[in-house]
């Protein structure tokens, strides 16, 4: 059993879907006897200093939100004495998908009542942390649309992004320089920096990578046609899209990324920073409740 916890809650997170499950996730705890208080945010900065905070009272920081906020507060755990739990509040849900945290609430609930620590790694974009995948390319344009739509709620608002921003895509040439001075360079549709396995709503988008190895798998998406392209999408759920001939992975500790136009590379969902860019994994630097 924990001791007293601070539940961060992001109430704009899923468009409203921490808010309406805040009560359930209340009254969970209280059933559970888990001894809490809530602290609502709404920004990025605010909960980075809540987080904080929960490390001086010696207090696991809960994040009731998306990827997003919880990436935020994890940078702030990083490589300290604090601990992080999750209960999935957001559109994706990534990061609890692939730790196997329930996605249903009160499930959630009992994984911070009762689970065990695991050490993770936390990404690194140039000095900003992620949890995650970072992303540049159509991947960039997929996140704008996503971010932006009214139209589509839930996971799925991250295929629907992804199949608006294919039909005006024209290909990028990318360079990335790797461990070891491998330099690589090729022309096509995206680069994925991957710490973990999913984004987007379940996008297996690296079925390799491993959150606590300190290395990214490196998706690198090249030239193909908007049909292959469109009908390889489809089996990105499965993780079956690095089959594709136009598809490699690559390993690497870090990875600077660029490219022959602009682009803002986008990590846990949010915008990240302007390329040119340095990726890095920053091995098992963060404590995470996760399901006995």
């Amino acid at each position: 059993m924990p001791r007293r916890l601070s539940l961060i809650v992001n109430p704009s997170a899923g468009n409203g879907r921490a808010a309406r499950l805040l009560p359930r996730a209340e009254a969970a705890l209280r059933r559970l006897e888990v001894d809490f208080h809530v602290e609502t945010t709404t920004d990025l900065d605010h909960a980075r200093e809540l987080a904080r905070a929960a490390v001086a009272a010696d207090e696991p920081a809960v994040a009731l939100s998306g990827d997003g906020l919880i990436g935020a507060i994890a940078g702030e755990l990083q490589d300290g004495p604090g601990v992080l739990g999750v209960l999935p509040g957001g559109r994706g849900n990534d990061f609890a998908r692939v730790l196997g945290i329930p996605h249903d609430v009160e499930a959630a609930c009992a994984v911070v009542a009762a689970g065990a620590q695991r050490s993770v790694d936390v990404g690194d974009v140039d000095g900003r942390p992620f949890i995650g995948v970072a992303s540049v390319g159509c991947d960039s344009e997929a996140n704008r649309i996503a971010n932006q739509t009214r139209l589509v709620r839930g996971n799925v608002v991250y295929a629907y992004g992804a199949l608006r921003a294919l039909a005006t895509w024209t290909p990028a040439h990318f360079t990335l320089d790797l461990d070891g001075g491998r330099r690589i360079t090729f022309s096509g549709y995206s680069v994925a920096a991957a710490n973990s396995r999913a984004y987007g709503g379940g996008m297996f988008i690296a079925p390799e990578a491993e959150l606590d190895d300190g290395m990214l798998d490196v998706v690198c998406s090249g030239q193909a046609t908007k049909r292959r392209a469109l009908l390889n999408l489809t089996r990105v759920f499965q993780g079956r899209h690095v089959e594709a001939p136009w598809v490699h992975v690559l390993r690497s500790r870090e990875v600077t990324v660029s490219c022959d136009r602009p682009f803002t590379m986008y990590a846990d969902g949010d915008p990240i920073g302007e390329l040119p860019l340095t990726v890095r994994a920053r091995h098992r630097a963060l404590q995470v409740i996760v399901p006995e």
